[in-house]
């Protein structure tokens, strides 16, 4: 993660909406694209939460795709990019079984990548002293049940540069014609937020 002032600024203002509308359970949905801070801002706005007594979970829904990283690739050129590339890639049923999980304050298995393997560990997370879900991904405020929904409207044009920089991905044809596709499949859930960040990182509430 590359924490800035920025992510910290928008934080400051999300936490403050939070505790406004804060009830048991809570759930944060943040969407953006590639690039565009997700984790940096759920991670400060979690960090944040403490000093109020809350403690809040981050849960990526990149560790939820179907398939496996290392076959990632290969099935994306075999279903073509344009048609595979977009919500269905994840597994829902898990990603709504581990709310669940949150809501009823279980003890849950959730899956988790090891970003050096690429092999997709198990990890066990007690969900009874968690008090806010703050869920990030491309398509995370697609999902069902979310109390506060947030946007970021930097695209990976904008944070191509980062990308690079950053070596998360090999940066090449393929990968830019998948980051393309989710363009347009994370800009078409742009409506149905409650806040979004512009790219200059201003929250505006809708």
């Amino acid at each position: 993660m590359l924490i800035q002032d920025r992510h910290r600024n928008a934080g400051a203002i999300l936490i403050d909406e939070i505790l406004k509308r804060k009830k048991d359970k809570f759930i944060v949905a943040i969407s953006g694209e590639s690039g565009s801070g997700k984790t940096e801002l759920a991670h400060v706005v979690a960090r944040g939460l403490r000093a109020h007594g809350i403690f809040a979970k981050p849960l990526h829904i990149d560790n939820y795709y179907r398939v496996l990283p290392l076959e990632r690739k290969q099935w994306r050129i075999d279903n073509v990019i344009e048609k595979c590339v977009g919500y269905d890639e994840y597994d829902w049923d898990i990603i709504y079984r581990n709310i669940d999980e949150f809501r009823q304050g279980k003890r849950a298995t959730m899956p988790c990548v090891d970003l050096v393997t690429e092999q997709v560990d198990t990890l066990i997370t007690d969900f009874s002293s968690v008090d806010m879900l703050i869920i990030d991904g491309l398509y995370a405020i697609k999902t069902e049940g979310v109390d506060m929904r947030v946007f970021i409207e930097l695209t990976y044009h904008e944070t191509k540069k980062a990308q690079t920089d950053r070596g998360k991905e090999p940066q090449n044809e393929y990968r830019w014609a998948v980051l393309e596709q989710e363009h347009k499949m994370v800009l078409a859930l742009r409506n149905s937020a409650d806040f979004l960040i512009t790219r200059e990182y201003e929250v505006i509430r809708k």
